[in-house]
């Protein structure tokens, strides 16, 4: 071992002088890379992994961060010959460039179930021992989100740190937002590097775990947001504001900073101290944001999402914006809880009324001067053939069609209030947002800067086809403020990343949705509430959607269930969650999809809406430990060096892997080749835990997908004092002559385990797909 370790550090010293050698290289091609390092090679004579990495780098490299919890290496700033130097040393597993990532940018806790006298709220007194870290653009501390009034001591396992810098002090941290850090190394770096990303402007951003974007304030808030009554943004959404878990305690990891995006080797810095700090839970509302699912040992997300709940710690994220193109969800990672969106019953309606009498709904928190009924001439720029007009793009105006006139703009390309403001710009007094057929009926709320509405597709071209029609066509725009109980809800955000995986058909994403569309939150002054510099209003809430705003429901969801069930596993949490989530809305009716107003599917919603109210007592848990992960990796053909970079340890793969769908995952999805002709059949195990009555007997019954025979033994599951876990079999069958796909590209069902009490939903999807 000693004579390993002796050839190992000569093989270092060796790559180091090659690197320092090669110090004088164009500096111009220098970037950052993240190096994953078998932490097993460290030779003895060094004291920690970090003196190994940095004992003999000169200036360049530069080191930015070095791992040592969730993921064992470091990142550097260096040239492409240096790299590929450094790469072939033997204790070097995987390099990866450092990437650019992006944010998937009052009612809602009654929405999910939640009661004040009854329920998990009381039940987990409102998560106070539980700490939740939150990766995103930091924090504004002063709002009435972040008090610590009443909340008591902060609990004894923090180990965190309230970092200072710009606005920034040890003071602004208390016994509710109990942490805060920033991470900016890589960002920096990308800067110094020459490439397109700016260096930090103090003039908008702050160097501290200050935000100056809004984001993270409004998720940090949704997620462990205190009472803040007398709530809403400019009278819209008035109420009381509160987060998920209103007591949890806050640890804010700020990793985004505004107008540039979150860098891989500083998301997995914060990472590595959240795990260090004692956080419980994590939400990420990141992802890649090019369209593009890198397989798991290349996704810094997924790997730090591994060693964190490798610890023990729950993680959020978002299922991303891209929907509802199929495939289109991000962060697939199994150990990762993938959160889609969905409305909640509040809306805020404007109504755009023709000069010939017609009304088209459509919605709008405008909160300025009204237009009190007054017509005025419609235009619509794309009428033309300049794209660029028809999207109201910067300068693409000419003020002479355009002024005293309601402009019709298409939606794409540019923000939807940047819009606005080009038509303000040009002497419009108003704007209709019209979808296109990618955005279909899908409408989110936006505080324009002037009188406008957000309308759908079938909206858009009725009012296109008036102004087009029309000789003199005119309009007005009715706002109509905040309206309750709106029907049928939840549906699913058309915006919502949508599946079959990407990576591993087998394991369906995402996993379930929560509210994510018109959310008010808390908001930071830096910039108003549509995020634009020009935009000079101070609001204490905001209103956003994405999936960025449904991940930290699920965040904070998690917190109260990991205080009522502290011995409940990560995967545990997840399991209760989508096996008591909701397929139906407050019509009773299926769930239905926003951009076609057709019934969803498993593939938009994944197990449904989050019921918390019913996942505090789940019956049965299905439960995964680090060794099934490992099975799973080795089942999509990773080789032990590639599975290493993800698990920190060499794994052991069998001789014969099993298939990646035998994950025990709350959710089935059969893949049958294309090529498949006749009978076709998969089996399935799957072990559930009981964690209701100890003695309890669960029976199936089972919604068969059409044109599919699904088969269960045994046919019930008895559970005793002794006896906690038990497993079952699935086997899914079909005829290929006689299965008839949906649109979707599936055919749906459901398995159901009841013991008269509880009811255990696990969706089924079957499929025609070849292996990816």
């Amino acid at each position: 071992m000693a004579s390993f370790f002796n050839i190992s550090l000569v093989l270092f010293f060796f790559f180091v002088a090659q690197i320092q050698s090669e110090s004088t290289a164009d500096q111009s091609t220098v970037k950052t890379f993240i190096f994953r390092v078998d932490r097993f090679s460290k030779p003895s004579i060094f004291p920690s992994h970090y003196h190994w990495y940095t004992s003999e780098f000169a200036d360049p490299p530069q080191i930015l961060h070095v791992y040592d919890t969730v993921f064992h290496g470091f990142s550097a700033t260096l040239t492409a010959d240096q790299v590929a130097a450094l790469s072939d040393h033997p204790a070097v597993l995987h390099v990866f460039e450092d990437r650019r990532r992006h944010l998937h940018t009052t009612r809602s806790p009654q929405f999910l179930g939640l009661r004040n006298q009854r329920g998990l709220w009381s039940e987990s007194d409102y998560g106070s021992d539980v700490i939740v870290g939150v990766f995103d653009t930091g924090v504004w501390p002063e709002r009435r989100s972040f008090s610590d009034l009443n909340l008591g001591p902060v609990p004894k396992r923090w180990r965190g740190v309230c970092e200072t810098g710009d606005r920034f002090a040890a003071s602004n941290c208390n016994k509710k937002l109990i942490g805060a850090r920033f991470f900016i190394k890589g960002h920096e770096a990308a800067a110094n590097a020459g490439g397109p990303m700016p260096a930090i402007n103090g003039s908008v951003e702050f160097r501290s775990p200050r935000d100056a974007d809004g984001h993270g304030s409004h998720t940090a808030s949704t997620a462990t947001g205190r009472y803040s009554f007398e709530a809403s943004m400019s009278g819209y959404a008035s109420g009381i504001a509160k987060g998920v878990a209103p007591k949890a305690r806050l640890a804010v990891y700020k990793v985004c900073w505004k107008d540039s995006g979150c860098f891989d080797s500083d998301i997995l810095a914060a990472f590595d101290a959240a795990v260090k700090d004692g956080v419980d839970v994590i939400s990420i509302s990141i992802g890649g944001g090019d369209g593009i699912s890198s397989p798991y040992y290349l996704d810094p997300i997924a790997i730090g999402s591994y060693g964190a709940v490798s610890h023990g710690v729950f993680v959020s994220s978002s299922a991303g914006n891209d929907g509802p193109n199929g495939m289109s969800v991000s962060n697939l990672a199994p150990w990762l809880t993938t959160v889609g969106a969905g409305t909640i019953d509040r809306n805020f309606p404007a109504v755009v009324v023709l000069g010939d009498g017609r009304r088209l709904n459509g919605v709008s928190l405008y909160a300025g001067a009204p237009l009190k009924g007054k017509m005025y001439p419609v235009v619509y720029p794309g009428k033309s053939g300049m794209l660029s007009a028809s999207l109201c793009m910067e300068s693409s105006l000419d003020p002479r069609q355009v002024r005293g006139k309601i402009v019709i703009c298409d939606r794409g390309n540019n923000p939807r209030v940047a819009k606005g403001m080009v038509v303000k710009k040009a002497g419009g007094v108003g704007m209709i947002l019209a979808n296109g057929i990618s955005n279909g009926e899908g409408l989110v709320g936006d505080a324009h800067l002037l009188p406008a509405a957000a309308v759908g597709a079938d909206e858009g071209d009725a009012v296109k086809a008036y102004v087009s029609s029309t000789k003199a066509p005119f309009a007005t725009i009715d706002f109509q403020g905040t309206v309750i109980g709106i029907k049928p809800a939840p549906v699913v955000a058309s915006f919502s990343g949508r599946g079959p995986n990407a990576l591993n058909p087998e394991i369906l994403k995402p996993d379930l949705i929560a509210p994510g569309v018109n959310i008010l939150a808390a908001w930071t002054d830096a910039v108003g509430p549509t995020g634009l510099q020009t935009d000079n209003r101070k609001t204490e809430f905001n209103i956003l959607s994405g999936t960025s705003m449904a991940c930290p429901h699920v965040s904070g969801a998690a917190a109260l269930l990991k205080s009522a069930h502290p011995d409940w596993s990560p995967a545990a949490i997840r399991s209760a969650m989508m096996t008591t989530a909701g397929v139906t809305n407050n019509q009773n009716k299926t769930m239905t999809d926003e951009a076609t107003g057709m019934p969803s599917t498993p593939y938009d919603l994944g197990a449904g809406h989050l019921n918390l109210d019913r996942a505090m007592d789940p019956g049965l848990v299905y439960d995964i430990t680090g060794e099934d992960y490992v099975q799973f990796l080795c089942s999509v053909g990773y080789g032990p060096r590639v599975i290493q970079v993800i698990t920190r340890s060499p794994p052991k793969c069998p001789g014969k892997t099993t298939s990646p769908g035998n994950l025990n995952y709350p959710s089935i999805a059969a893949l049958f080749p294309t090529s498949a002709a006749g009978l076709s059949s998969k089996t399935f195990i799957r072990t559930v835990t009981n964690v209701g009555q100890p003695n309890a007997v669960y029976r199936p019954m089972i919604e068969v997908p059409r044109g599919v025979k699904v088969t269960v033994k045994p046919s019930k599951l008895v559970f005793t004092e002794a006896v906690k876990k038990r497993s079952y079999l699935v086997t899914v069958a079909v005829d290929r002559s006689n299965l008839v796909l949906g649109e979707s590209g599936g055919v749906f069902g459901s398995l159901y385990w009841s013991d008269g009490k509880h009811v255990v939903r696990s969706p089924i999807v079957v499929t025609q797909m070849d292996p990816l």
